[in-house]
């Protein structure tokens, strides 16, 4: 029991991992290659740092999958939720961060942790076989060195899809006559008051400039990976672009349950919203806009944007490749690697996406590696809460192929598509069948009190098993 448990990678899912085993007594040595090496999305040393949005995504759990995620985190000790409920700034029903002091706080936290030991180095191929018990959890961005040794091991072919950056703009450098702070539909959210984002307002001649544009504007040209897919839920705009036209307009440009208060007779064609990016109000990040216009494009496009012609942008959109596991194929329902069970992933290497749900699997995998450590049967969340609807997502359930074609297996964030059928539909108070909207709302409530539930039998049966 005194022998550590190895974790490559402080990261979300790393740095969540060795949270949770060391708040059970057991010691970790958690190793971080940066700063001594640096990848190409990465800018600190700092664990748990975050490179593309700042938020966390919806935090009601009553509405949304994402939701019910961030509510069992918060019941398991989570110290990314911690630090994200510390460090959160206005996002209208979002939960974003101010991601410096984020980071910071989850760097601090774990390097006062006596049961976690730092080492800043890269592991840079298959860990040692004393190791007897480790955790990879490197990400998107694994070194090619280790991900060569994973590939080796696994005899299996690299899956792999581009992960676009959205831009950062200096707050003072919007034109406020011509934008306005709104949240859409006025929704007030966990740190906001209903007027969180700032909206650029575009009419229709001005959306069809800035689509030609933007289809027109140089990219980054691919090689090594050309071809590789884009994971649909953080496409580059130009992509989106040449989906179709209009695809903008209803996507992160959508200009819906918004009033232009500089023309309120007049509604917008679309909209470009900016989120507050850190907690002093001096920068807001474009939401949605991922890309990979090479970064002159950039700056000529974005300044015909309403409000934004005179925008200083202090960090430019750019590009990375993300890699993941044929998780359902390789890894057992414990998160072990079948062909070496001492090796057990966690993160968006898994095949999982998103920040909170990378942080949540690193909370799994410490969890079962410290249940693994001391001897104590611990089996996943049963399907019907976030968590074990996402690990079941990640290990089984998937067909290998589609017409032939690629395997079914795709990055996923958590959603209620992932969640069991409910055994009977909601009904009204009165007994009849709900339609439409108050269906839709009704069953999610039902899903997420049935999570909450079964959470609990979850926990205390993983604390009576304890006990005895």
């Amino acid at each position: 029991m005194t022998r550590p448990v190895h974790i490559i990678g402080a990261g979300l899912a790393g740095s969540e991992a060795a949270w949770q085993m060391a708040r059970l007594g057991l010691p970790v040595v958690l190793h971080e290659m940066r700063p001594v090496r640096t990848t190409p999305a990465h800018q600190t040393g700092d664990f748990a740092e975050l490179v593309c949005s700042n938020s966390f995504r919806a935090d009601d759990p009553q509405t949304s999958a994402i939701g019910i995620l961030h509510r069992e985190m918060r019941r398991l000790d989570s110290l990314i939720l911690a630090a994200a409920d510390a460090h959160k700034v206005p996002a209208g029903g979002a939960l974003a961060v101010d991601r410096e002091s984020f980071a910071q706080h989850v760097t601090a936290a774990l390097t006062a942790c006596p049961q976690v030991s730092i080492v800043r180095n890269e592991v840079n191929g298959l860990p040692p076989s004393d190791w007897d018990q480790v955790i990879i959890a490197t990400g998107p961005l694994t070194s090619p060195a280790l991900a060569g040794a994973i590939r080796a091991l696994t005899g299996e072919a690299d899956l792999a899809f581009f992960d676009a950056i959205a831009p950062i703009v200096e707050r003072e450098t919007i034109d406020m006559s011509k934008a306005w702070f709104q949240s859409r539909y006025d929704r007030v959210g966990p740190e906001g008051d209903g007027a969180d984002y700032i909206n650029c307002p575009l009419s229709r001649e001005q959306y069809e400039a800035f689509i030609d544009g933007l289809i027109a504007g140089e990219t980054i040209a691919f090689k090594e990976f050309e071809g590789t897919p884009y994971f649909d839920g953080c496409l580059p705009i130009e992509v989106m672009a040449e989906r179709g036209r209009e695809t903008l307009r209803h996507g992160p440009m959508k200009p819906f349950g918004l009033t232009n208060p500089h023309g309120p007779d007049r509604k917008p064609y679309a909209v470009v919203q900016l989120r507050q990016d850190n907690r002093l109000g001096t920068l807001f990040n474009m939401v949605g806009f991922q890309t990979k216009l090479k970064h002159a494009a950039q700056v000529a496009l974005f300044r015909t944007i309403p409000g934004l012609e005179g925008a200083n942008f202090v960090r430019l959109g750019g590009l990375h490749r993300n890699a993941y596991l044929n998780a359902p194929k390789v890894l057992d329902a414990r998160l072990r690697l079948k062909a070496d069970p001492r090796l057990r992933f966690a993160g968006q290497i898994t095949g999982c996406e998103g920040y909170v749900e990378s942080a949540a699997i690193g909370l799994l995998a410490g969890r079962l590696a410290a249940a693994e450590r001391l001897g104590l049967p611990l089996d996943p969340p049963p399907p019907t809460t976030a968590l074990g609807a996402l690990v079941n997502h990640i290990t089984g359930g998937h067909i290998a192929v589609i017409d032939a074609g690629r395997s079914s297996f795709q990055p996923m964030n958590v959603n209620f598509g992932l969640f069991p059928p409910l055994t009977s539909a909601p009904k009204a108070e009165d007994g009849k069948r709900l339609r439409g909207p108050d269906k839709a709302a009704a069953k999610k409530c039902a899903l997420s009190a049935r999570a909450a539930a079964d959470l609990d039998q979850w926990i205390g049966a993983a604390a009576r098993s304890a006990a005895e």
